[in-house]
């Protein structure tokens, strides 16, 4: 019995690390969002890459995601996990960079990632000690983002055209490092606006009961990786965060009229590099006027990646 279970928890181990972690897919979802007569349109969530140079099948999926021909890209933060992973991060979203798109950062995109003992990712909030390791060349990545034509969303509220109407949208930066100035883009949202759209990293609940009493139609966010590890019938044991574990990705209600999306994110840490029942991912939301779907919430349905050799 303890040599099955020994073998039992290597082979899962094994699975984890050598071919979850890059077993890329696609999730799709349509929510409800926009006004009464807008034209729907499709937004491509990226979140977490945690790019390090040598990604090369992570570099090669995420470009051919320009296949989808979205509307809008939005890229929720933590691009980064190594101080020479800009070239490889520009790679990876080069087709995609002249499409509209949005971002904010997020902590990997300011520091680089350190060793840690991987039972933390398990602990409480509250008992963990945040360490940050050096400092990583986000101010280059930016001016990648913006010289390519993307809006930097951070404390930033700003009209943009989408498939010929206009969408609203703001964002803040990292909730999870507690960066996040909501006062500097509160105030009434646009309401002539097809749809109004924030964004931040970390999706704590105080940053998202701001956006939800302001009036915002949805917020996408990344950093939870889905849980990372996550139990058949249970779910996300963890977010790494004040959001509930049952939210950990996809997409749901937040208060009566905003919707939340959440991506599980294409990345882990190099100090953790495993997944368990919770494959890396990109999503393709196509947002639809109210009333013309379900107003319940419909689980986002994933498909498997069309290229998974590293």
């Amino acid at each position: 019995m303890a040599v099955g279970t020994v073998a039992l928890g290597a082979a899962t181990l094994g699975y984890a690390v050598g071919i979850e972690r890059r077993r890329w897919t696609l999730r799709t979802a349509e929510l409800p969002v926009l006004a009464a007569g807008a034209k729907p349109f499709t937004i491509l969530h990226i979140s977490d890459l945690h790019m390090l140079p040598g990604h090369v099948s992570k570099q090669r999926w995420v470009a051919a995601l320009d296949e989808l021909e979205p509307d809008l890209v939005v890229n929720t933060g933590d691009n980064l996990s190594h101080h020479q992973a800009v070239p490889s991060v520009l790679r990876a979203l080069g087709p995609l960079l002249d499409r509209p798109g949005v971002f904010i950062f997020g902590s990997n995109d300011y520091y680089a990632p350190k060793p840690k003992n991987p039972a933390r990712y398990l602990m409480p909030k509250g008992k963990k000690k945040r360490i940050h390791g050096e400092h990583l060349p986000w101010r280059d990545l930016r001016a990648a983002f913006v010289e390519h034509g993307w809006n930097d969303l951070t404390h930033v509220r700003r009209t943009i055209e989408v498939a010929d109407q206009y969408v609203f949208t703001a964002g803040v930066d990292d909730a999870h490092l507690h960066r996040d100035r909501y006062a500097d883009i509160a105030g009434p949202v646009d309401t002539a606006a097809a749809v109004r759209i924030g964004v931040t990293h970390s999706p704590e609940p105080r940053v998202l009961d701001e956006f939800a009493g302001d009036g915002y139609d949805l917020v996408l966010a990344g950093h939870t990786h889905g849980g990372q590890l996550r139990v058949p019938g249970y779910g996300a044991l963890v977010t790494n965060c004040e959001l509930d574990r049952t939210r950990a990705r996809g997409a749901s209600r937040w208060g009566a009229q905003m919707w939340l999306h959440v991506s599980a994110g294409l990345g882990t840490s190099p100090y953790a590099p495993v997944r368990f029942a919770c494959p890396p991912e990109a999503s393709l939301l196509t947002l639809v006027p109210r009333g013309t779907t379900s107003e319940n919430h419909r689980k986002a349905a994933p498909r498997k990646a069309r290229n998974t050799v590293r």
